[in-house]
């Protein structure tokens, strides 16, 4: 017999049908008094932030969307999960705020696509432009395969994966690439629109100085069900002790190889590792769904499919997509809701130890 949810029906409806339903979900929760932006990308289309707390205060927890577009699903039902817990007096701790941000990637949420419509992986995309662009010499050997249909894909694969081992594979695919605007993983040319976003979010809210528990909201890799607190912060640094202290022995680091996930270039963890120099820390909390090789199958099919431009394979692709990243199964959106309760516990309660 097939198990029930424990949760409540309503805290399950925090699942969005759709970017559009999502935002009206986000902004319907949102209280009229508080310090609401919109940064519109086109006239249908925007990334939202909102502060509930304090406007001064010291501690602040910020909790993060749709960075890769599709997965916004997940991020944004456990903000609007968060912010209907707050409007029924979940308590907050004194001189502490939570910053929302929501659909950091809009167009990815609205297309069912980890890019944005520049083909930008917006997790890829904070580098410095004015440099040159980072090298990744095993995606330029592997960028023709990921055109090819998947049995001859997965043949050229294998054999890259048998020359250099599974990791060097990892990294040449998803490791961050600066040459390809069609392929995955794409880190683009020029800040795109989530990062822009950032930086106008960091500046509105004075976030300079304050102390910053940051929770990048993903899934799609890792053990189905499974939260995984990822820290990308270098061993030894502040943020990483403070990561390892609040959210306890389980967090995982690529720098420690202790991670479902490597280290990649161009990620939106630098830019507030920057900000916060060592007053918080930067954690991205990953829901795992399916297998490693079903994410590389549903991502490099959906450019394959947006590159071909046929409306068919589109669809199927998104369809798939939408599945891979935000599964319709209750009992996997009842642990997501549970671990993201857990989380944002342990992150308000870090702020002050």
């Amino acid at each position: 017999m097939k198990q029930c949810p424990t949760l409540p029906d309503a805290a399950l409806k925090c699942f969005p049908a759709s970017y559009t339903d999502a935002r009206r979900q986000f902004i319907e929760a949102i209280q009229p008094q508080e310090n609401r932006i919109s940064i519109p990308l086109d006239e249908k289309l925007s990334t939202e932030a909102a502060w509930r707390g304090p406007d001064g205060a010291e501690h602040v927890l910020v909790l993060i969307s749709g960075t890769h577009g599709v997965e916004g699903s997940v991020g944004a039902a456990i903000q609007t999960d968060t912010l209907n817990r707050l409007n029924n007096s979940f308590p907050m701790p004194g001189n502490t705020a939570i910053l929302f941000i929501f659909a950091l990637n809009p167009y990815g949420f609205q297309h069912h696509r980890r890019c944005d419509g520049d083909g930008i992986d917006l997790n890829r995309n904070f580098v410095n432009f004015s440099k040159p662009l980072p090298q990744n010499p095993g995606y330029t050997e592997l960028m023709e395969a990921i055109y090819l249909p998947e049995n001859e894909r997965s043949k050229r694969f294998s054999e890259y994966r048998c020359a250099h081992g599974n990791k060097a594979f990892e990294i040449a695919i998803s490791g961050g690439q600066y040459t390809d605007p069609s392929g995955p993983f794409f880190g683009g040319t020029a800040p795109g629109h989530g990062n822009r976003a950032t930086e106008r979010i960091i500046a509105h809210y004075q976030l300079e100085g304050r102390h910053l528990a940051v929770v990048d909201i993903h899934s799609g890799l890792g053990p189905y069900g499974h939260g995984e607190i990822i820290c990308d912060h270098l061993p030894n640094t502040a943020g990483f002790r403070d990561a390892m202290k609040w959210y306890g022995p389980a967090t995982t680091a690529p720098a420690e190889g202790t991670s479902s996930s490597v280290q990649k270039e161009g990620l939106l963890d630098y830019r507030w590792h920057a900000l916060m120099k060592e007053r918080g820390s930067f954690v991205t909390l990953e829901f795992g769904t399916y297998s490693i090789e079903s994410l590389f199958s549903s991502v490099l099919n959906d450019h394959r499919a947006w590159q071909s431009g046929d409306a068919a394979e589109i669809f199927q692709s998104s369809e798939h997509m939408r599945e891979h990243f935000c599964p319709v199964d209750p009992l996997w959106r009842e642990l997501i809701l549970v671990k993201g309760r857990q989380t944002v516990q342990l992150a308000l309660k870090g702020l002050h130890t």
